[in-house]
């Protein structure tokens, strides 16, 4: 038998491989980073041709690195940047337009509108999201109206739509030869056009948009014993394995937590930062500003649903100190300079680069750094921007208290940023309650491993998969009541300066 998974995770800002064994211990890993496209402000794109071939590239260099083939892989699953939207045309495989990233704000006028005339509440209704332009129905939509060709195309059934997760998976399975165009459920629940009940795209969300049905991909299990398809012997896994997993990322890196009972959160520090809190079979429709959406669907099984709480700019805000204003090196740079001060020097960093999302959902606003007087140092704007993570992440867990009626007793963190230790020790600070990194921080892709390897029997059950679970750190709070009280009443004050700033019609 195969003694190992691997597990696809395209990002972001990079696509990695790796692979896992038995103990979910990391047996090999591979990434590249891709281009960011920025045509004008507020809009962020990617090349689709180019994820692809990074694709391809880590999966091969990864089973090289660990002298490993395709044929000791039991299966595959993928996770993938969720709201991230790809149209290509079916007959030639070809993308018809740059992939327009879950960041991207050029759809908010299609947002304002839907919430004007009564649509917004249907869609909150039926798909538990609110009209925003983080989600693909809008993307879709433009798309649809201002790429020439497009319309005509996809009334003749040739342009088709996906996720990163369904263009991938389409590709592995053979492309414009046969390719399956599958997603599901975490990643269709991030459209705004499936129904969170029945599972399946709804005919008057789509009416909302103005896309034929026929673009859209198949729904199928999270967790699929029967596949979604079997690679083709000139892609980068070679012939005849079977992908058998599919999660958004966020649902993954839940999955990764073993966060399977109702009640457990986990928080990924990505791009983004993202909490998702397990609701169980049960439907919480958030009255706070979350999400809520399907956390995972293991075959035959009832879907699992969650409340989520998405930021937009977390890990992205250091990314923008090295690449924009160049006052460190890299991201671990970002920890040994603000560590040179004790506190933020009044400096407070509300990075609403493309608005605000949970539990604000404001499209209007924009980044803001507020407090400044002469003695503050690129030292201080370091460690505001470490805060704003934590603060951002703390607005969500009160709604999610709200919400849920469930107080936090523990935060379980993942993903890149919880290698900064210090912002690690901040997130405790600023919640008041421990912050607990696993020994495996990279859940996302632990987590469509899991879900692949429950499809074929490589996992017994999650059972098995919580026995895999280990803590590697753990911070305890250390700022007194009022410390905490005070900077973030500060943090509040902070975010209505962004407010208001971009005029949405």
């Amino acid at each position: 038998m195969a003694e190992f998974v691997g597990a696809i995770d395209q990002g972001t800002t990079s696509t990695r491989f790796m692979i896992f064994d038995h103990s979910g211990d990391v047996k090999g890993i591979h990434q590249l980073e891709h281009e960011q496209i920025l045509p004008q402000a507020g809009w962020v794109e990617h090349n689709p041709v180019e994820i692809w071939e990074r694709t391809t590239a880590v999966v091969q260099t990864a089973l090289n690195k660990t002298n490993l083939t395709a044929s000791d892989l039991a299966a595959v699953g993928i996770t993938n940047q969720r709201e991230t939207t790809v149209v290509w045309d079916r007959t030639t495989g070809r993308p018809l337009y740059n992939a327009i990233v879950w960041q991207d704000t050029r759809t908010d006028r299609i947002a304002s509108a839907l919430d004007r005339d009564g649509r917004g509440d249907v869609i909150r209704q039926k798909a538990g999201l609110p009209p925003a332009t983080y989600f693909s129905g809008g993307k879709i939509q433009w798309i649809l109206e201002n790429v020439d060709g497009v319309r005509e195309a996809a009334e003749r059934g040739d342009a088709i739509f996906g996720n990163t997760d369904t263009w991938l998976l389409w590709n592995l399975t053979g492309g414009r030869d046969g390719g399956a165009h599958v997603t599901d459920p975490t990643n269709a629940s991030r459209t705004m056009l499936m129904n969170l009940e029945t599972l399946d795209w709804d005919d008057e969300l789509l009416g909302f948009f103005g896309i034929p049905r026929s673009m859209l991909p198949q729904i199928q299990p999270s967790s699929h014993p029967s596949g979604y398809g079997t690679t083709r012997a000139n892609g980068p896994l070679g012939g005849e394995i079977l992908l058998t997993g599919d999660l958004g990322d966020q649902q993954a890196a839940t999955v990764g937590q073993v966060c399977f009972a109702p009640g457990e959160a986990k928080n990924t520090y990505g791009t983004g930062n993202f909490m998702l809190l397990n609701t169980g079979t049960e439907l919480v429709r958030s009255k706070s500003g979350l999400l809520t959406t399907v956390c995972y669907k293991f075959g035959d099984e009832p879907a699992v649903y969650a409340l989520e709480g998405s930021i937009a700019v977390t890990g992205s805000a250091v990314q923008w100190l090295r690449d924009q204003l160049g006052i460190i090196s890299g991201a671990a740079q970002s920890e040994s300079l603000a560590r040179q001060v004790e506190d933020n020097g009044g400096v407070y960093f509300v990075p609403a680069f493309s608005g605000l999302f949970a539990p604000y959902w404001r499209s209007d606003a924009r980044g803001a750094i507020v407090g400044l007087s002469r003695y503050n140092t690129n030292a201080h704007l370091a460690r505001a921007t470490l805060e704003s993570i934590c603060y951002q992440s703390r607005d969500v867990a009160e709604a999610m208290e709200k919400d849920s009626g469930v107080a936090l007793d523990v935060l379980k963190v993942d993903g890149g940023v919880t290698a900064n230790e210090l912002c690690m020790q901040i997130q405790a600070d600023v919640l008041g309650v421990p912050v607990s990194r696993p020994v495996v921080a990279e859940t996302t892709a632990l987590g469509a491993a899991y879900a692949a390897g429950l499809a074929v029997g490589f996992w017994k059950n999650t059972d098995e998969l919580r026995s895999n679970w280990n803590e590697s750190k753990r911070w305890l709070p250390q700022w007194s009541d009022e410390q905490r009280t005070t900077g973030y009443e500060r943090w509040k004050k902070a975010v209505t300066r962004t407010l208001d700033w971009v005029d949405v019609d």
